[in-house]
């Protein structure tokens, strides 16, 4: 019988594989907790699974940056795959060019799973795909895994085994550095799956997954349209989208303006800062809605900002307590898997400086293409400290302006492309700095508008904070875990 503790473990040379010293990669934790695994589940290669047609496996391509921002294809990219689902506005997208070029290579049909290989912690990431996300391409960090109609599981079940704690935790062990990104290279053939014996729970955790994938799936869809029918883009949230390729919403810029010298603002010398096309954009909402500037909204005393703290790099890991960064926010939440995790007395020590509450807003300020992404917080995400790089926006007076009206008036493409005009390069890194006040909001002037408004996007962020949380409860029943255990409420945050 092994002994082991956190100190350090005894390994036999002739149990080193492929070379490989690196102690993690032979956790005997791992060993242990497959061994109690194997009474109530069967444990499967998931290299055996690909080896006898059960599920096939591909790699994305390399597009190439002078493509990204051609067209509306949604390029898929490591970052843009968390809640078991896809960005509903992911960083890049193609022209249709491009997507016809690689389109029957990658060959993507819904049921197919993106698992990200490359990445550090966002190895192991994994989504569903369905109807709604068929048109895309993924890059070469991404595998696609395509599960057989006769194969000995199915797409909803893969998903949530990759999720299980235990499954987690061999990611975790099995990846490592190549160049400057970590890698978990084929080692994915290595990964053992646990089935769970009986065929009910089998059958009951692959309807779970489905419901939760395609509920997550509806709501999504339903965020993209809101911000358009606060804007009056739409006149309802049943409204077809409109055609982004023809569509004037995304300009593709301009043979250029003339600007009066008397107008420029600050030393700004940057054109896309005065851009024209916005400011008629503006003008031709003063009938429908009320233009009014976040400065003019904390003057009024509506609105509160405040940005967080850096803690530095060697406090990462040190507990289970999120440290939210840029990175995790996505669609209007905070992602299930934050990148970092901090100690209970580093949380203690900051908690009632950052006083993190519900119905704040997170706004990333610092990060290239993250610059303007918003999130609302529940009740249940709270208990974090949150990075330097993000403003909290508190509403003081919510019969002025309800916080859920303000983040659909957030993520409007008026005030998306405002955001964008707005932003510069400090340093290294992009930011909007302090020129986020000078972001003008459009609010409806009809006041059932706002409160409908409100609603809709208050039930939408509520009922998919639900399914999150449910996807987590998910892959604890595929090892009919009740309560985690606390080794493995890290890895949890990572589905």
């Amino acid at each position: 019988m092994t002994v082991f503790n956190q100190l350090g473990f005894l390994l036999k040379s002739s149990a080193v594989r492929g070379s490989v010293l690196i102690p993690k990669y032979y956790n005997p934790e791992i060993k242990a907790q497959l061994d109690n695994l194997r009474h109530t589940h069967d444990l499967v290669l998931l290299g055996e699974l690909i080896q006898q047609g059960h599920i096939q496996t591909a790699a994305g391509d390399e597009i190439g940056k002078m493509a990204y921002g051609t067209g509306p294809i949604p390029f898929i990219r490591t970052s843009d795959i968390s809640n078991w689902e896809i960005k509903a506005d992911p960083k890049q997208g193609v022209s249709e060019a491009i997507y016809e070029h690689y389109a029957s290579k990658q060959d993507v049909q819904p049921g197919d799973l993106l698992f990200v290989r490359d990445g550090t912690y966002l190895i192991g990431a994994a989504c569903l795909l369905t109807k709604a996300d068929s048109k895309i391409l993924y890059q070469s960090h991404i595998l696609k895994f395509r599960v057989a109609a006769d194969a000995l599981v199915s797409g909803p079940l893969l998903l949530a085994l990759l999720s299980a704690p235990m499954v987690r935790k061999q990611i975790r062990a099995k990846q490592f550095t190549a160049d400057i990104i970590d890698t978990i290279g084929n080692r994915y053939y290595e990964l053992i799956l646990p089935f769970p014996r009986h065929s009910e729970i089998r059958s009951k955790i692959q309807r779970s997954v489905l419901a939760v994938v395609h509920d997550r799936v509806v709501l999504r869809e339903k965020l993209r349209r809101i911000p358009l029918w606060s804007q009056g883009v739409i006149p309802n949230l049943s409204a077809e989208l409109p055609d982004i390729d023809n569509d004037q919403l995304e300009p593709k810029g301009n043979p250029g303006f003339v600007i009066h010298y008397g107008k420029l603002r600050s030393n700004i010398f940057i054109p896309r800062y005065y851009n024209p096309i916005v400011d008629e954009e503006l003008r031709g909402l003063v009938k429908t809605h009320e233009l009014v500037s976040i400065n003019d909204l904390i003057k009024r005393g509506v609105l509160t900002f405040n940005t967080g703290i850096e803690v530095g790099k060697m406090v990462y890991g040190t507990g289970p307590v999120p440290f939210i960064r840029t990175s995790d926010l996505s669609n209007w939440e905070l992602k299930a898997d934050p990148k970092q995790n901090v100690s209970e007395v580093l949380y203690d020590q900051f908690k009632n400086k950052l006083d993190v509450r519900a119905e704040d807003l997170f706004v990333v300020r610092d990060g290239t293409y993250l610059v303007g992404t918003s999130c609302m917080l529940t009740e249940h995400d709270t208990r974090v400290l949150f990075c330097g790089g993000l403003y909290k926006i508190r509403v003081k007076k919510k019969d002025q302006l309800d916080p859920y009206l303000l983040l659909s008036l957030l993520n409007c493409p008026v005030v998306k492309r405002q955001m964008r005009a707005k932003q510069f390069t400090r340093d290294v890194i992009d930011t909007l700095g302090k020129r986020i006040y000078e972001v003008i909001l459009p609010i409806p002037k009809d006041r059932g508008l706002r409160e409908r408004i409100a609603t809709e996007t208050r039930e939408t962020v509520l009922a998919r904070v639900a399914l999150r949380n449910k996807a987590k409860q998910i892959s604890l029943d595929v090892e009919g875990i009740t309560e985690p255990r606390e080794e493995d409420k890290e890895l949890l945050e990572t589905i």
